[in-house]
């Protein structure tokens, strides 16, 4: 792979706990992107950091979402996962995710979710 093609993040684990690169995404929980989706469509790669009790309404995963949970715990209605974990939530799949506790992700989208509640 060329050098223009590859994306790297030293310290990526480091970096998740910073707060300048965050910005809001939902009540309680903050966005820092490490790779946007561009014109709105298309892959993306971000960290999400909830505070404890956020949650992100009902939405519906359009493409392939896959998470790692850094740190902390985030639950949907299938259960609760922690650090460590790795969710992969299918094209077509619906749910609700809230962090008791608070938690820091690292997702990564073949498309941006659609929404489906108002927060």
């Amino acid at each position: 792979m060329s050098a223009e093609t590859t994306l790297r993040f030293p310290g990526l684990l480091a970096h998740a706990h910073e707060t300048a690169d965050y910005e809001p995404f939902k009540p309680g929980v903050e966005i820092c992107h490490l790779k946007r989706a561009e014109n709105g469509a298309g892959p993306g790669l971000a960290l999400l950091r909830y505070k404890p009790g956020a949650r992100v309404p009902l939405h519906e995963h359009v493409g392939l979402e896959t998470i790692c949970v850094l740190a902390g715990s985030q639950s949907d209605e299938a259960g609760t996962y922690r650090a460590g974990d790795v969710v992969v939530n299918r094209p077509g799949s619906r749910h609700r995710v809230w962090s008791d506790e608070g938690c820091t992700i690292l997702i990564s989208w073949a498309e941006p979710v659609r929404i489906l509640e108002d927060d």
